[in-house]
């Protein structure tokens, strides 16, 4: 009898610590700025407390919103309001809340996630390798770090059917935002640059072949809607209207990139409808044509046709890339570091400072060779390849299921929108450094939850 009154009496001094400690919480911020208002803060703080620890999901799904569509540079009225900081800490303490102590959240592994963990400890150990550590570790601190963390905790907490189901619907939500910004600022003039091509000024999408690609992720969800029978009435619509709203916005852009990943992205989406391949490949070059026609290419200050041979964009892409091919020859273990590109561009670069300024690398490929070494360079591709691999199966699996009970419109929608997704970047990504940003990296832990779901509910006949 002496064992259950200690641990009522563990309890009863830790609920007494707890509600004391709460109580001193309260009373600080009324001695500090003595106003009521002081206090609403601390009133909501058990509904959030409450509401993370049974939502956890939710709370990251929250994160990387913000982190991926940059929501609250796009909306600055959110940016005092700290969502980002917030949500990251609030993903740290649930994460670990929900493995160490409820466990609620299943840690498990898998290949992809190997694949990953190789390239992400390549990537950390060229830091000490680097030109220069101290800024190589800034950027891997403020970045890269929680790009880590988060792959793991997505694949880890997406398990549940209502996870991908809000997952797909709030991709596509956060885009349309971004691109309703976006046309928005194109029929006010806002933000253009080169006086045709329009951005979002003020933002991590200032650039409009980043607006592009950050654009064309949601699209491919778009047309998975609209093209997966058994969705629904509402979100069939909710894909055609963001398809419209999407594809307007990159043509506003100007990106050659973006352009080719629209392409790319409906010519994923064709090869699962469209038998001949000659007809998909006639159909994907007028449809080239007829985009670049509508976005006014040729009358773009750089890259138009005002400029003869090669221009001037161009020539800065051939520029970066000879740059970032002689640092990883030079560097051809580790590279010069993280996001270290740009501070070392003069000491590799083959032409005069006279013929041309520095430029960021515009290439996915040759920035991860440049910044990680030929090594860290074969790890990414070999990890691009095994997501590609990983989620081509998953939707080949689910597609078997088509016509029968099992079949679920949802997750196969969604697999195909992230299959798509990952040929959207790897092509658009040619022409954008997006290596180390969250782009590739969204898409990979996607693929590992949609992976792991698969094996669990629709397993192959030998695990049968």
């Amino acid at each position: 009898m002496q064992l259950p009154n200690l641990e009522r009496l563990f309890i009863n001094r830790y609920q007494t610590v707890t509600v004391t400690a709460y109580c001193v919480l309260v009373a600080l911020p009324s001695l500090i700025f003595p106003h009521p208002i002081a206090l609403l803060p601390l009133a909501v703080i058990p509904l959030g407390l409450l509401f993370i620890l049974r939502k956890p999901f939710v709370v990251c799904l929250i994160f990387i919103l913000f982190s991926f569509f940059r929501l609250h540079e796009v909306f600055p009225q959110l940016d005092p309001l700290k969502i980002p900081l917030l949500t990251a800490l609030a993903s740290y303490f649930v994460l670990a809340w929900h493995i160490f102590l409820t466990e609620k959240v299943k840690v498990y592994w898998r290949h992809e996630h190997t694949i990953f963990a190789r390239f992400f400890g390549w990537v950390v150990l060229g830091i000490a390798f680097s030109s220069y550590p101290p800024a190589a570790f800034g950027a891997f601190t403020s970045v890269y770090m929680k790009i880590g963390i988060m792959v793991l905790a997505i694949s880890w907490m997406m398990t549940e059917h209502w996870h991908f189901k809000l997952v797909h619907f709030m991709i596509i939500c956060s885009g349309l935002a971004v691109g309703a910004v976006t046309l928005y600022n194109n029929a006010n003039g806002i933000g253009m640059v080169e006086e045709t091509r329009v951005t979002i000024p003020g933002t991590s999408l200032g650039d409009p072949n980043d607006l592009s690609l950050v654009l064309s992720f949601p699209m491919s969800y778009a047309v998975a809607y609209a093209s997966t029978k058994g969705t629904g009435k509402f979100r069939t619509l909710l894909g055609l209207t963001g398809i419209i709203v999407f594809v307007s916005s990159i043509i506003a852009t100007q990106s050659r990139g973006g352009l080719l990943a629209t392409v790319a992205v409906f010519g994923i989406f064709g090869l699962r409808k469209i038998k001949s391949k000659l007809l998909l490949i006639s159909i994907g070059s007028f449809a080239l044509m007829i985009l670049v026609a509508a976005a006014g290419i040729s009358d773009r200050k750089s890259g138009g046709a005002a400029e003869d041979g090669i221009d001037e964009s161009a020539m800065g892409r051939i520029h970066a890339w000879e740059a970032a091919f002689n640092m990883a020859l030079r560097n051809p273990m580790t590279g010069v570091g993280l996001d270290l590109f740009l501070d070392n561009y003069w000491d590799y670069a083959t032409h005069s400072r006279a013929e041309g300024k520095a430029h960021v690398t515009h290439s996915t490929w040759f920035q991860v060779m440049s910044e990680s070494g030929f090594v860290g360079f074969g790890l990414f591709g070999f990890m691009i390849f095994t997501v590609f691999m990983s989620i081509r199966g998953s939707l080949k699996r689910l597609d078997q299921n088509k016509g029968t009970p099992e079949y679920d419109p949802h997750i196969s929608a969604i697999a195909a929108g992230t299959y798509a997704g990952l040929v959207g970047f790897c092509v658009s990504g040619t022409f954008l450094s997006q290596g180390f940003l969250w782009p590739v990296y969204i898409i990979t832990a996607i693929s590992i939850a949609i992976a792991n779901y698969t094996d669990n509910h629709f397993p192959r006949e030998q695990d049968q």
